[in-house]
């Protein structure tokens, strides 16, 4: 059976090797790097699952890497950083992470986010409803393929974009709480991470509204959280 393969890239290397370690003794197979560059020479010979991603860093920092890994793979990508602002972690989501931990971080904690995004990508846990199509309006989600098209177009969607969109249209109509999308959509390690809901809704909003900034079925439920409109 093939070891999940995870790239990690930080400059500090008692960081690189403290996160390396934790991760190869519970089988994950890893790969380091110190820049961007280098991560990205790695990223492109190697089949990697997973980066975990530093955000300062000399040559190329973590934002251009973002961008350039995003240009062509949807593999997920964890920020570890020192930068714990708010527009630190909109930013970085905006450009594609899947999710952000603020350095100091417990082993704990980043091993629990891992198995998260593992679990998104690799579409696990996507709660089994009576039909393998939902439709409605111009929008069609195969939810056997985990694919969706809009106005025919297939849409191009990472996995926690699909299963945010699957999950509001499964349910559309109610008003959904951000707690549950975020524990139905990223896991019950989450709860309160409210940006990360507005930056996928956001980003889901250029995609199938026909004017982004006045949606007609991607609505904000103000103190609430989100819902679909057919």
């Amino acid at each position: 059976m093939n070891r999940t393969a995870v790239l990690v890239v930080d400059d500090e290397k008692s960081l690189r090797d403290f996160v390396r370690r934790n991760l190869e003794i519970r089988g994950y197979q890893v790969f380091t790097a110190a820049n961007g560059l280098e991560a990205l020479a790695i990223f492109h010979n190697e089949n990697i699952d997973l980066v975990i991603l530093d955000l300062m860093m000399p040559h190329m920092d973590g934002l251009e890497t973002i961008r350039r890994i995003r240009q062509n793979a949807l593999v997920p990508i964890v920020i570890l950083s020192a930068l714990g602002q708010e527009e630190d972690k909109i930013q970085a989501l905006n450009l594609g992470a899947d999710d952000y931990l603020t350095k100091p971080f417990g082993v704990g904690e980043l091993l629990a986010r891992i198995q998260a995004v593992l679990r998104r990508a690799q579409w696990i846990g996507h709660k089994p409803v009576a039909t393998n199509r939902l439709v409605t309006g111009e929008l069609v989600i195969d939810l056997e393929r985990h694919e969706a098209l809009h106005n025919g177009i297939l849409l191009e969607l990472t996995p926690t974009e699909f299963t945010l969109l699957a999950y509001l249209v499964e349910n559309a109509g109610k008003a959904l709480p951000h707690h549950t999308l975020l524990q139905h959509v990223w896991g019950p390690e989450y709860g309160q991470e409210t940006e990360y809901l507005r930056v996928y809704i956001g980003r889901l909003r250029q995609k199938i509204e026909a004017d982004p900034a006045n949606p007609q079925h991607l609505l904000t439920i103000r103190g609430i959280g989100y819902s679909f409109a057919n």
